[in-house]
């Protein structure tokens, strides 16, 4: 009887460890990057990081809520969990605040809370449970449809409330259903989009076409054998001329000024130097500032604290989306590396945990997870130095914020428990 309780208590240390150091680390970083003049106390909620000090408190004892309940609550209950985060956001339209121009968030006295980030752990939960109950190896058009539905119903939804940044994160899944067996075509198929889209956008659509003939008529001629119809490479290409026309008339008539002008500056489109300096001044603000925030630190920062841009406010909301920019200035290029160290290692624990899980709900779990915070891991350092467009999302267990906190600390903490579990499931 005492192994058998044991075994409820062997939770994975190496991943608690190393959320518990991104989460420290985030705070001292968000302490750095809210604090006006003197600190007289870590606690003190009138200040920001005296706010996210509580938002702590409470994360630990919601660790302690999720690793109480068995493990098979979550599987058994996935679809309840599913269905109330999709009602909490379509319950934004009607009685959601709006802030930054996106109606993401519930006003609860002097609190905010953003369903968007509960609705991750949900989705995964649902698209587990799925996959689990019909055994499917993604195989058919058919499972591929109605898996691919769980995911767009929220997508959908929070696109509609105007945030971007948050839909791009459910491309997640894909590296999941990647796993699980899907195709290989439909990540060349994807692949290729992208590059028709960046393309089509910096050449113009005739020199895509011309791209795209070249390597379509390439392939007709060195498959011999089993080269087909060559109406068959005139309708792909076809297709791909139309796809870059359709991203450009996308581009030119469905996004917003800023969203076009972040693209446009990502990928040097604009070529009028006056309009281009009045781009970097309405747009780029925040990532000028942001770069030259790193690129101060040098290699080994300037010490807690000692941050000027930071402690200057040089960059516009740094404690959240842009708190990558502190780590760079105070703690260098040393800091910064450590703390994409500690990314990629929570990543790879968690995908090693994924492949040893006896059960598919376990596993799907377990990689949607990984596979989350790799997308939130990467734009957001991305974002942060340049190194893709600006997009609105926050960086796991550093941003601040409640919900952003509590949302990954769930969907973290329920693979812990699931991971816990295993032997049970032989």
């Amino acid at each position: 009887m005492l192994r058998e309780n044991q075994r409820h208590f062997k939770f994975d240390w190496i991943t608690i460890i190393l959320f518990l150091l991104l989460v420290g680390f985030g705070y001292l970083n968000i302490l750095s990057a809210s604090h006006i003049g003197e600190i007289t106390s870590y606690f003190d909620t009138s200040q920001l990081y005296g706010k996210h000090m509580m938002f702590i408190g409470l994360t630990l004892i919601l660790i302690i809520l999720i690793l109480s309940l068995e493990a098979k609550f979550y599987e058994k209950f996935a679809s309840i969990i599913y269905l109330v985060a999709m009602l909490a956001l379509v319950g934004l339209f009607i009685f959601g605040k709006e802030v930054n121009g996106a109606r993401s968030w519930y006003g609860i006295g002097s609190m905010t809370i953003q369903p968007s980030e509960f609705a991750k752990f949900a989705t995964a939960l649902a698209v587990a449970r799925f996959m689990s109950d019909l055994q499917t190896n993604m195989q058919t058009l058919k499972d591929q449809i109605r898996v691919a539905a769980i995911i767009f119903i929220p997508a959908l939804l929070i696109l509609l409330q105007n945030d971007a940044g948050s839909t791009i994160v459910y491309l997640a899944f894909f590296f999941v259903f990647y796993r699980e067996g899907l195709q290989q075509i439909y990540l060349a198929i994807a692949l290729s989009l992208i590059a028709l889209a960046v393309i089509g956008l910096k050449f113009g659509v005739l020199i895509t076409a011309a791209i795209a003939a070249t390597i379509i008529f390439s392939v007709y001629f060195l498959r011999r054998k089993k080269r087909g119809s060559i109406l068959q490479y005139i309708a792909v290409l076809i297709l791909c001329v139309g796809f870059s026309y359709g991203v450009r008339l996308f581009y030119n008539h469905v996004l917003k000024p800023h969203q076009q002008n972040r693209i446009s500056l990502w990928l040097r489109l604009e070529k009028d130097p006056v309009k281009l300096q009045r781009m970097k001044k309405e747009e780029a603000y925040n990532l000028i500032q942001s770069e030259h925030a790193i690129s101060s630190g040098g290699l080994s920062g300037k010490g807690f604290l000692q941050g000027t841009r930071t402690t200057g406010k040089f960059v516009p909301e740094q404690h959240t989306d842009y708190i990558f920019s502190t780590v760079g200035e105070e703690w260098g290029f040393l800091g910064s590396s450590a703390v994409v160290l500690l990314f990629v290692l929570l990543i790879i624990r968690i995908l090693y945990l994924a492949e040893s899980q006896k059960s598919q709900f376990s596993r799907v779990y377990g990689y949607s997870v990984a596979s989350i915070l790799f997308i939130h891991f990467t734009i957001n350092i991305g974002m942060v130095m340049g190194l893709i467009p600006t997009v609105g999302i926050p960086l796991p267990f550093f941003s601040y914020g409640g919900s952003g906190l509590w949302g990954f600390t769930i969907l973290l903490f329920i693979f812990v428990k699931l991971d816990s579990n295993k032997i049970n499931e032989w």
